[in-house]
């Protein structure tokens, strides 16, 4: 058996040593094609996306497909910051689920530039003190981020990719036990998606929203009798210990977050559009606006209203269809918009992810 045993590893040193080399030889090409690409963007989603694609119809077992992804999202990370090291702002404090969509969608090869409000996500990039922004803009349960939403209005950004995170809600606490805890801290949010769990098992804990799961950690970590709801990377950031995993009323639960930059995202084949447009204070004016989308066969798959901030229109509509601005059904189905809408603003293509 013991023999067996030492083949074996002396093949997996071997296959080590072979992906160290192949690693190397792609570290060696990206930083070509920055030296070739000049002063084009670093971070190119749509290529990226297009590589994680590829390498997940490649995959045969036995990992999993989102094991393949994740690695070959560090591999593209280490790879890109050999062109360049890219600052990203989100929001913020560290041990947020906006910090798992970051590292998600980026890797850990980047700089991440936690901010306190979204407002300050948005001015990171406008000014370019960092190069993209990562902000929530719905969650499947919670609906929609207003703050997000009326930011994009007005923002010379736009949405260049797009990360949907699976929301997992933990308990922990600095000491490895729930007996005795009679506070519980985390976001409005995440105790409204725990109520049951709740319920069960601290029927009498006070319950206390904060500003963020990480300030929820934070707290937990400097008062005994507490505890706090938020994701696993905010434990860790904090020296708790995980008492409950996956506590989640609805297992369903995803936040979906955009990545905005100053650059537009060529078609992937497998995109998504989101606008935002006004309607004229009429009747059938909405109804008439989505006729452009019925006749040139494009796929709506979000729509939200907002009250206007700007002008002189009660809601603005933010729309999200399936589809690339450049594909020539979203195209025609845009320019009959144009035509229509008193206001239409398109936010960006993107490729699609799902969680």
């Amino acid at each position: 058996m013991s023999d067996e045993i030492a083949k074996r590893r002396a093949e997996i040193d071997a296959i080590d040593a072979e992906l160290v080399a192949r690693l190397s030889r792609r570290a060696e090409l990206a930083r070509e094609i920055g030296r070739l690409k000049g002063d084009g963007p670093v971070y190119r989603p749509e290529r990226e996306a297009e590589v994680l694609r590829k390498a997940r119809a490649a995959n045969e077992g036995p990992l999993a497909a989102d094991a393949i992804t994740r690695i070959f999202t560090e591999v593209i990370s280490a790879c890109r910051a050999l062109e360049q090291p890219l600052r990203i702002a989100y929001l913020g404090p560290e041990g947020t689920f906006t910090e798992l969509a970051l590292h998600k969608q980026f890797g850990h090869g980047v700089e991440g530039v936690p901010c306190a409000t979204i407002d300050e996500v948005f001015r990171q990039a406008e000014t370019g003190a960092a190069h993209y922004a990562v902000v929530p803009v719905e969650n499947s349960t919670e609906g929609a981020v207003g703050r997000t939403l009326d930011l994009l209005l007005a923002t010379p950004l736009r949405v260049c990719a797009q990360v949907v995170l699976a929301i997992h809600q933990n308990a922990m606490r600095k000491v490895a036990s729930l007996h005795g805890a009679t506070r519980v801290y985390s976001h409005p949010q995440s105790l409204a998606q725990c109520q049951s769990w709740l319920a069960r098992h601290l029927p009498e804990a006070e319950r206390v929203p904060v500003s963020s799961n990480a300030e929820a950690a934070r707290l937990a970590a400097q008062e005994p009798n507490a505890c706090a709801i938020g994701p696993a990377n905010a434990a860790e950031r904090y020296g708790l210990a995980l008492l409950a995993e996956n506590i989640e009323d609805q297992a369903s639960n995803r936040t979906r977050f955009l990545v905005l930059g100053r650059q537009d995202t060529a078609p992937t084949g497998a995109d998504q559009t989101s606008l935002v447009m006004s309607a004229p204070n009429r009747p059938g004016a909405m109804h008439a606006l989505l006729a452009p989308l019925a006749k040139h066969g494009v796929s709506m798959c979000r729509i939200e209203s907002r009250p206007a901030r700007l002008g002189t229109w009660e809601y603005m509509f933010y729309v999200d269809v399936v589809g690339h601005e450049r594909d020539a059904a979203v195209a025609a189905a845009l320019a009959e918009l144009r035509s229509l809408a008193p206001f239409l603003k398109i936010l960006g293509s993107y490729p699609v992810q799902s969680a």
